[in-house]
């Protein structure tokens, strides 16, 4: 079979000021944006540092309503080196979690879950602590 590799995720925004804000807390960087659709959608693609562009944020412009994130979305998960500094840092910036980090099971690591403005579940998942 051929080498494959996800290539990135692309979820419907209202607000791209306010996802990119929040996205950009996460350590996301915007690395460009372009019309699309028939010039009726801008696309905003990021990445996090030492990656390539792993998220695309649409918007489309006849749009004023949130999107209904539905019932077949889980989340994005992302590795963090320390969930607990992460966490501090995230408040100063308005995110907090859905509910206080856990253990994910035996031998599973630290986790909790933030939503991003439109509703989207983002898995914070601390990469330093594993239970025995």
């Amino acid at each position: 079979m051929p080498a494959r590799e996800v290539m990135h995720t692309c979820i419907r925004v209202l607000d791209p000021d306010r996802s990119i804000a929040f996205y950009s807390s996460l350590g996301f960087e915007e690395r460009g944006r372009k019309r699309v659709g028939g010039d009726t959608a801008t696309i905003i693609f990021l990445g996090l540092p030492g990656d390539s562009d792993r998220l695309e944020l649409t918007i489309n412009d006849d749009r004023s309503e949130p999107y209904d994130v539905g019932s077949g979305y889980g989340h994005i998960a992302l590795a963090i080196d320390d969930l607990d500094t992460e966490l501090v840092r995230l408040a100063d910036a308005g995110i907090t979690p859905e509910r206080p980090p856990y253990i994910s099971g035996p031998g599973g690591s630290k986790i909790c879950f933030v939503q991003d403005p439109d509703g989207y579940r983002i898995e914070l998942i601390d990469t330093g602590s594993r239970e025995a």
